[in-house]
């Protein structure tokens, strides 16, 4: 499934095996995989923070070594210092959060000697999205052998951050294997459900990635069909393109009536 989490943003598509893991075991490898080809992130960190002051840390992978120390360490009180924590829940909503750009300076010492300097961490990005009480605040970081992240990488991070953290957010949210979830939206939700059953059958090959032709293989019809099947679905979805399908499905998501 390629997925952005707004239409007016194609580049974030690109983010589609992240989105097709939700739900499985190999999600955290997936994911840093994903984030590694597309925008240069070596280790990424999610934590969940409730407004009750709890912290947990759900996600830890890449190449920091000691990423599960600091895991442990931010999520048993040094998230209670962290300089975005004010801008995170300030920012409390459905709409997710980009984070201000990484300064060593905004860090305590003790703060940056555990998380920056022991660890070889040299930059970081960031970016949150609450769901009810609960804030999915996931951190993207390059460590001294890699460098900080270019200009590109950061607006690349900046294009994909919105559904990265939709896609978090959903994977510790269910527990349902993606085909499963396609199947519900489909099934449930506005605008997916008003679509005819062979619609709906071309559109879901879409979300998987499969070709206009492998979809008239695997449900015998032409490619012509298809073709007329995919045109029909995105004029009644008022869209045009697939980037905007995917937009449509990873809102769903990320939306509270997804997400309960």
């Amino acid at each position: 499934m390629r997925a952005d989490a707004m239409v007016s943003n194609p580049a974030a598509g690109d983010i589609a095996p992240a989105v097709l893991a939700i739900g499985r075991p190999d999600f955290p490898n997936v994911l840093i995989q994903t984030l590694r080809g597309q925008a240069g992130v070596g280790h990424c960190m999610v934590f969940a923070l409730s407004r009750a002051g709890a912290a947990s840390c759900l996600l830890d992978a890449g190449n920091i070594p000691i990423g599960g120390d600091l895991g442990a360490a931010y999520a048993g009180r040094f998230h209670e210092s962290d300089p975005n924590r004010d801008a995170l829940f300030e920012g409390e909503g459905s709409a997710p959060i980009m984070l201000p750009a990484f300064a060593p300076r905004m860090y305590g010492a003790r703060y940056r000697k555990i998380f920056f300097q022991d660890s070889g961490i040299v930059d970081k990005c960031a970016t949150a999205i609450w769901v009810d009480n609960t804030c999915f605040y996931v951190n993207f970081y390059r460590i001294a052998a890699q460098g900080r992240f270019s200009a590109v990488q950061r607006d690349r991070l900046g294009a994909i951050a919105p559904a990265i953290a939709a896609s978090v957010a959903r994977h510790f949210q269910h527990s349902a294997a993606p085909d499963q979830t396609l199947a519900t939206l489909f099934a449930t939700c506005a605008p997916l459900a008003g679509l005819s059953p062979r619609e709906q059958e071309v559109c879901r090959g879409i979300l998987e990635g499969f070709s206009s032709e492998a979809i008239s293989q695997t449900l015998g019809i032409s490619l012509h069909s298809t073709l007329t099947y995919r045109k029909r679905a995105y004029e009644r979805l008022g869209i045009s393109s697939q980037s905007e399908l995917f937009s449509i499905v990873l809102r769903l998501l990320a939306g509270p009536g997804s997400l309960n």
